[in-house]
């Protein structure tokens, strides 16, 4: 498969600014934007820290570990999927999917780590997996 061309994505014409992100995604690196001024990192990639309004960001290469906040078993949908929210060791908290798992395994506060995986569009996307 072709590498898709960043710089052309719909998603890079609307947010030039995640260019970066994606690039390094699909090289199987996950990256945050992290704030110089207040030393946080956050999710998702944006210019300007929506923690304490500093433009001074700049990007990081997270682990991908992290914990479960919140999760929810989709098992109407086909085929079921568990919809979770992790705060990053880093600190931020996103939203993903969490892959591999039986949904009586799952608790608030199981480790959990990202794994960058292509989707429909070629663009890779942080999931999780519960960590050994």
């Amino acid at each position: 498969m072709a590498t898709p061309d960043y710089q052309q994505s719909p998603f890079v014409q609307a947010y030039p600014e995640t260019s970066e992100f994606w690039a390094a995604a699909a090289e199987g690196k996950f990256l945050l934007k992290s704030c110089k001024a207040c030393a946080k990192a956050h999710w998702y990639p944006r210019v300007v820290c929506p923690l304490c309004g500093s433009d001074d960001t700049h990007w990081i290469e997270t682990s991908g570990r992290g914990t479960i906040y919140s999760y929810s078993v989709l098992e109407r949908a086909d085929p079921s999927y568990v919809l979770v929210y992790v705060r990053l060791d880093d600190g931020p908290i996103l939203i993903s999917n969490l892959l591999k798992a039986q949904p009586d395994a799952i608790q608030i506060g199981a480790a959990v780590q990202a794994r960058l995986m292509p989707v429909e569009d070629g663009r890779s996307m942080p999931f999780f997996e519960l960590a050994d």
